[in-house]
């Protein structure tokens, strides 16, 4: 009986010892990790004072044989050791980390991670296209993060005020691909709090940010501006999104407020990129069709020009469109000419080509970009290309594509077509767009106005 007694009491003071026995393992692991650490940083800082005393030339450097090896208090390290060190500290440290039940390692990228910047201007189909990489399960993708800049920073259009915006926004991109997501914290009203905010911009049409773990539980009583589409999420966390993108295997982003690719060059030559813009391109005609419906308050002096012609057009409008078509062009022949900075990193593609064949062309960008292609993007484009009819959403991207690209032919006036044609035939021509001589030819749709050549891009 007594023997019945006492045996509980046995098995708590088993489980006791065991925890403690538990905690003392962990303490000893973090202190043995402690002295790795303190270990090379000690080799690191002997070594960086040893170069700091024997200063060399790049010559010397590149001279010196293989087989030298540091000297200090006795004990010999070369570089390979070192580089060795290293890599055994990382490895003790993760298996630390997962032991302890630690955040997860980053996703093994199938090949170099890349980053690919889809470049375009408003009503070119570019959230359509954008679709193609916000699709794939390994690339973190984000829809106009520029536009929270563009809503802080005020900067006049043209001369040196154009230039700033232009280094501003290159320099947000920067950090974007890299993933540092808290640099868009300096700029989203109101500002977020805790690195939370319920006010990201088009959130829902980034997948990334939408999934686990970046989609939290949802919070009562706390307003989401741009939610997510297919699921309830509590406020954007900045710092899981970061995270999220660190974990992917490439990033993608997607913006109509970039048109200098000049400007792009830095993030083209920095080594801590593998930098591919895809710069899409429309006829700009049907892209002042699609404005005018799209943005019908901005547009109003050109439908009433259109409609009655009591009144010349604005030429500070018309001296606007003459830009961006003159921005696009210059961007574009930038590209073709293949210098050698960008040589083998950009594409041109037309959105007239991509609506008639979808696939093909995703293939190709994809095949540009160096990413391989998923079953799951073949499937959302198979679907979302051959729909009955258009959504009634103006930022739709779900179309009948092969229909759908020259519908703008019966929207636009044959006058407002020449207004766009005069001003922006140069980049018309470069991008084979024909013109239209007059309403007849506009409308009858068994008269082409887009010449026959493979999408531009270059390898």
């Amino acid at each position: 009986m007594d023997k019945g007694h006492t045996l509980p009491q046995d098995i708590r003071d088993l489980r006791h010892c065991l925890r403690m026995k538990s905690k003392y393992a962990i303490l000893l692991v973090f202190v043995v990790a402690l002295v790795i650490i303190e270990k090379e940083n000690n080799i690191i800082s002997r070594v960086s004072d040893k170069l700091k005393q024997a200063p060399q030339s790049l010559m010397e450097v590149n001279s010196t044989d293989p087989g030298l090896v540091l000297s200090e208090n006795g004990s010999l390290l070369s570089l390979s050791e070192l580089d060795s060190a290293f890599s055994q500290l990382k490895s003790r440290l993760q298996n630390v980390t997962l032991q302890l039940g630690g955040t997860r390692e980053p996703a093994v990228a199938q090949g170099p991670r890349r980053h690919v910047l889809l470049m375009a201007t408003t009503r070119t189909g570019s959230s359509f296209v954008g679709e193609f990489f916000n699709q794939q399960g390994n690339i973190f993708y984000l829809f106009e993060p520029l536009w929270h800049i563009e809503r802080t920073v005020s900067f006049e259009p043209g001369g040196a005020n154009a230039v700033g915006s232009a280094l501003v926004y290159r320099d947000v991109l920067k950090q974007l691909f890299l993933c540092d997501l808290y640099i868009l914290e300096n700029f989203i009203t109101p500002l977020p709090d805790d690195h939370l905010t319920p006010y990201m911009f088009r959130r829902g049409s980034s997948r990334s940010l939408c999934e686990d773990p970046v989609c939290t539980p949802f919070v009562k009583k706390v307003f989401e501006k741009y939610h997510c589409k297919n699921r309830r999420c509590g406020p954007l966390n900045m710092t899981l999104a970061a995270e999220a993108c660190l974990h992917k295997n490439h990033v993608a982003l997607k913006t109509v407020r970039i048109r200098q690719l000049e400007f792009l060059r830095p993030l083209v030559e920095d080594p801590r990129l593998d930098m591919r813009i895809i710069q899409l391109v429309r006829d700009p005609r049907a892209v002042l069709a699609s404005r005018i419906v799209a943005f019908s308050g901005k547009y109003e002096t050109w439908k009433k020009w259109a409609s009655e012609g009591a009144a010349p057009l604005n030429e500070d409008e018309v001296q606007r469109l003459r830009g961006n078509c003159e921005s696009i062009r210059l961007s574009a022949e930038l590209g073709l000419r293949q210098p050698a900075w960008l040589r083998g990193r950009y594409m041109l593609i037309r959105y007239e080509d991509i609506a008639r064949s979808p696939l093909q062309n995703a293939k190709e960008m994809y095949k540009f970009a160096g990413i391989s292609l998923t079953q799951q993007v073949e499937d959302w484009i198979q679907k979302n290309t051959q729909a009955p009819q258009d959504s009634s959403g103006i930022y739709s991207t779900q179309k009948n594509s092969s229909e759908q690209f020259e519908k703008w032919r019966f929207s636009i006036p044959f006058k407002l077509a020449q207004v766009v044609q005069s001003v922006c035939g140069p980049a018309m021509h470069l991008f084979g767009y024909k013109l239209a001589s007059d309403q007849e030819t506009l409308t009858n749709r068994s008269i082409s106005l887009l010449e026959e050549r493979r999408a531009f891009w270059i390898t």
